[in-house]
């Protein structure tokens, strides 16, 4: 034998070369001029003379495979509920009702494939890992230097090769926002987008200069991150790996509840009363379930929020409790206190109860851990929250300007265009102390909030509201505590800009974003003196 097995690559090729032979032999342009469908018939018997032939084969022991496009089509049946889809192979529209039955009638199985390409990336040990949406940020999380590049090249590399489309989707959207804004007479696609929350285009502004005008303390982080990591060059793919060994911090949930509460306590019993009463009467649904959806949310019926979570006993989990549970009391109290019409609170003012929560639960554990891995290891999880909203969602807010701002002077959005712009700002935000790789300047690529229309700057503007507000509940106990809760209450019932300044943070102001960034800088000396021990 000279094979094993014979393949067929692909029979709706193979039946097209019949249906050549055929014409060649009888001098006829196509099938169809042989008239009274004759040439069907013609190719029928050569068919069918083919996979006798291909039987002999299989009789002498060798195995024959035949591959084939395959395509959708819509199938109907009498008496049935309705149409459906099915797979079926791909052959000629005029004789695929002939020759497929004869071809599956040969065929001992016939099997339709679904397949999908990915990226992969590769560990110091040379084993393959897939790189996807949903795992690159854990690879790039690695202890495994060799992996993190290998996943960060491998998913820039798999984007370079659609740049162009991506540009071109991109341009396609900011023109549209661009005609939209025009043509309802507003200003710029910014006021725009801005005007449906009531926020002024100098907040969107404000935000930009301010982190601007504390880049220094990004570029201190990026100096003690690549010291810490002990690299000689400090690259893109080595900004998510930690860099305090992990401190085994297992946390149940039970564990998680009880440290909430203990550092919520500062909002008064009152928060404290909603807070234990969402724990004890099954607004939350825990842990991870088959079928279940992933992540974390909390949506905020009239009834009483109702909170989801995966928790895996970890610090972050931990975090993520007192994250919902801050969205969850949010909407308990506008809810409570509002109409149903002024009820539902505006995206500008989402996150800020969320991360408020978040940021009094680590100053509580900062305060009460005396290890110093531990602390170290805190503290390194407070300096990631502020590089990757603050910091990375201001230069995204940035981005996302520029290229309205492009468009609306005529320019065009091009891969090339995009690509250095947005290295220019990664060479902003994050200086001299890293190199500007190739690969991150492909980044707004995989962005999907650029579609978003001026979405992302809430992130870093409610982030440094929340900060400000936990300093001031920390400092100034019941009066700002009653300040908060009023905010809590409001609902949408004025503006979001009003609503915080009611609750004593005017983010009309550079205020609360500069001392944000100063806790930053303070945060990352005292990292360096803590690594230094």
């Amino acid at each position: 034998r000279l094979c094993k097995t014979l393949v067929i690559d692909t029979f709706d090729w193979a039946e097209q070369l019949c249906i050549e032979t055929i014409c060649s032999a009888h001098q006829k342009k196509g099938i169809e001029d042989f008239g009274y469908g004759n040439g069907y018939v013609y190719e029928k018997e050569e068919i069918g003379k083919f996979l006798n032939l291909l039987q002999e084969v299989v009789d002498s022991g060798i195995n024959v495979v035949l591959t084939a496009h395959a395509q959708m089509r819509k199938f109907e049946q009498p008496d049935e509920l309705g149409a459906y889809d099915r797979w079926e192979l791909k052959l000629g529209k005029k004789t695929s009702s002939q020759i497929s039955p004869l071809v599956k009638e040969w065929a001992d199985m016939v099997l339709f494939a679904n397949y999908k390409t990915y990226a992969v990336a590769v560990d110091k040990d040379g084993k393959a890992h897939q790189v996807t949406h949903g795992s690159y940020i854990p690879l790039v999380q690695s202890e495994d230097r060799v992996l993190r590049k290998s996943a960060f090249e491998s998913m820039y590399s798999t984007f370079d090769k659609f740049r162009n489309t991506c540009a071109a989707t991109l341009s396609a959207q900011i023109k549209a926002v661009n005609f939209y804004a025009k043509a309802r007479r507003y200003d710029s696609s910014l006021e725009a987008a801005l005007d449906g929350t009531e926020v002024p285009v100098s907040v969107y502004k404000n935000l930009i200069e301010a982190v601007h005008d504390n880049m220094h303390y990004m570029y201190d982080y990026v100096a003690l991150r690549k010291k810490l990591l002990g690299v000689d060059e400090l690259h893109f793919y080595d900004l998510y790996t930690p860099v305090v060994p992990d401190a085994d911090m297992k946390i149940t949930f039970e564990e998680a509840k009880e440290t909430v509460l203990k550092a919520l306590a500062p909002m008064g019993e009152d928060y404290l009363a909603i807070l234990k009463k969402g724990f004890e009467n099954r607004w939350i649904d825990v842990y991870e379930n088959e079928g279940k959806t992933s992540g974390a949310y909390s949506a905020g019926a009239r009834v009483h929020p109702y909170v989801l979570l995966n928790h895996k006993d970890t610090l972050n989990c931990m975090f993520t409790l007192a994250h919902e549970m801050g969205h969850a009391i949010h909407s308990y109290l506008s809810n409570k206190n509002q109409p149903v019409v002024y009820s539902d609170y505006v995206i500008f003012v989402a996150e800020v109860a969320s991360t408020c929560n978040e940021a009094l639960l680590m100053q509580y554990l900062l305060k009460n851990t005396e290890d110093k891995k531990q602390r170290a290891y805190l503290i390194n999880y407070f300096l990631e929250q502020f590089r990757t909203t603050l910091y990375r969602q201001t230069m995204f807010a940035e981005f996302e300007l520029k290229i309205n701002e492009m468009v609306a002077a005529g320019e065009s959005l091009t891969a090339e265009g995009l690509n250095e712009l947005y290295g220019e700002l990664n060479k902003l935000y994050f200086g001299d102390g890293i190199v500007l790789d190739d690969e991150i300047k492909l980044e707004w690529a995989r962005i999907p909030h650029f579609y978003y229309d001026y979405y992302v700057y809430q992130y870093a503007t409610g982030y440094s509201a929340a900060i400000a507000l936990s300093q001031r509940i920390l400092k100034y106990g019941k009066p700002a505590v009653k300040d908060y809760i009023g905010f809590l209450k409001g609902g949408c019932s004025t503006d979001p800009i009003s609503l915080l300044k009611g609750a004593g943070v005017d983010m009309a102001t550079t205020q609360p974003i500069n001392e944000a960034l100063a806790m930053f800088g303070e945060l990352v000396k005292e990292m360096e003196e803590a690594m230094a021990e």
